[in-house]
């Protein structure tokens, strides 16, 4: 248990500098200032080593200086850059899958070798280039393409774009741009043969399943809303909805649960079938194009199965801290710009801290052993919205009033439509006449969940804009994070 808390002390110190470089910078790597934080930390881990907590503090001083590194390094490199207009013109490498949005698409692209060195750019082959094109002629991951365009720095709109794209390394836009592409499976070779099974895949459930169930069925297995039309992603966001198409903690869950049965089912040991479920799960998340909400629920996901092979359950606290470390020493702008990894964890502490306090209470109204399935479903997710719905008022200015009721109506039919699916899609490709009749098997839920939420949505007051200023997100937590120590003190007291 010591071990436990010592390291949430120090994942959360590491945090914490990331979070101050983030929210302060440049303010916060003043040099004189770090070095003396540094100073004082070295002290107390060399001097004072047989006093463990100035030790502990010691270290907890020494990974807060690590994160203030990381993430104000990646943020001097992006304010030092020159918006001077430059033409350039080379070969480039595309690093995504284009993101259709309407009639246009954006790709990213970086230098195919260390290029544009005349024109006195400072531009490294992992820097990352801007695209938006007409949706015709189609690209892929890999493609080679010979650009021309002037590049520029982005511009801030409605919202921090520049810092959006920056997190994912993208550090200039192309104007005026003139692209021929001049070759193709440039890229990882691994990664290009998962893509190209999920376009496959893509193909099949759409040639199966009509739209929009098709789109929804893709975002369901594949994850991603670009399927759908604009019309039906508008309704998803009023209802509350869009977490089931974006490769959340449940569907990765319910993923991981199917590959641990198949693996069991096959002839597999328990711990054959472990590995079996996370070499699923890792390529589940790479076909999804590594958002950061899919590698958190992956992550997460193997650390679940993995308690499930030892026969204990893992500290929850300690998995999502140990995920949100990983993926800040990969990226630390995550924590303050990507509001998905933002919104995908607030989530999961909702759900491992809140939810309890609403378990307890409802155990006292039930006679049952354990809470009945559409309680669960409904305080799950309304756990998970008290800790979420500060950021998103703060972000978007938008309530879903109805919510806890679409999901209520809708989350427990989502495993079964996913199996009909996973099923269709491989009869597919084994015999296609028999994966027709799965096919309409997962259509008749896929009907039921769109129309639900179509119609839940098309209601006057499913939603309501609501602007939410900083202070009083933090407000927010505050009072929130107060009200749960009390509720458990109160708790433990009584059982005592």
């Amino acid at each position: 248990m010591a071990k436990s808390r010592m390291f949430s002390i120090l994942s959360l110190s590491f945090i914490g500098g990331i979070a101050s470089a983030s929210f302060y910078y440049p303010k916060i790597i003043d040099v004189f200032y770090l070095y003396l934080f540094l100073v004082l930390a070295l002290t107390s881990v060399f001097v004072f080593y047989k006093n463990k907590p100035v030790l502990l503090a010691g270290f907890c001083m020494l990974v807060f200086s690590l994160g203030i590194y990381l993430s104000s390094s990646k943020l001097e490199k992006i304010n030092n850059l020159v918006d001077d207009r430059k033409n350039i013109s080379g070969n480039f490498i595309i690093q995504k899958e284009p993101e259709i949005s309407g009639k246009m698409q954006r790709i990213k692209v970086s230098p195919k070798a260390k290029p544009l060195a005349s024109q006195r750019l400072r531009l490294r082959k992992e820097d990352g280039i801007l695209i938006t094109a007409p949706t015709y002629p189609e690209y892929s991951y890999g493609d080679e393409i010979r650009l021309s365009c002037t590049l520029k720095i982005p511009e801030n709109k409605i919202f921090d774009w520049r810092m959006y794209l920056a997190k994912d390394n993208i550090l200039y836009e192309c104007e005026k741009s003139k692209i021929e592409k001049i070759g193709s499976d440039k890229g990882n070779k691994v990664y290009s043969f998962i893509l190209k099974i999920k376009n496959n895949l893509n193909t099949k459930i759409s040639r199966m399943i009509p739209a929009p169930e098709s789109g929804l069925m893709s975002g369901l297995i594949l994850g991603g809303d670009d399927k759908l039309s604009k019309n039906i992603q508008d309704n998803f966001s009023r209802t509350g909805m869009t977490h089931i198409v974006a490769v959340s903690g449940y569907n990765v869950t319910i993923v991981a649960e199917y590959l641990m049965i198949i693996g069991i089912f096959i002839g597999l040991w328990r711990r054959q079938a472990f590995w079996f479920a996370v070499v699923g799960i890792i390529l589940f998340v790479a076909m999804t194009g590594f958002p950061s909400s899919a590698v958190r629920a992956g992550m997460m996901g193997i650390l679940l199965i993995w308690a499930m092979k030892n026969g204990r359950l893992a500290n929850s606290q300690n998995a999502i801290i140990f995920a949100a470390v990983i993926m800040l020493l990969i990226n630390p702008l995550l924590l303050r710009w990507d509001i998905g990894f933002q919104l995908s964890f607030l989530a999961t502490l909702g759900i491992v801290y809140m939810y309890p306090v609403f378990q307890n209470y409802l155990t006292k109204w039930t006679d049952a052993m354990s809470v009945p399935t559409l309680l669960e479903i409904l305080f799950l997710t309304l756990s998970a919205q008290i800790f979420v719905l500060p950021v998103i008022l703060f972000n978007f200015q938008k309530l879903s009033l109805i919510s806890p009721l679409a999901n209520l109506l809708v989350l427990p039919i989502v495993p079964l439509t996913m199996l009909l699916g996973f099923v269709a899609v491989i009869l597919s490709f084994i015999f296609y006449p028999l994966a027709v009749v799965f096919s309409w098997l997962a259509y008749l839920p896929l009907k039921y969940e769109t129309s639900v939420i179509n119609f839940l949505a098309s209601l006057k007051y499913s939603s309501t804009e609501v602007n939410l200023a900083w202070w009083g997100v933090v407000l927010w937590y505050i009072i929130l994070g107060l009200g749960i120590y009390f509720l458990k003190r109160e708790k433990s007291i009584e059982i005592k």
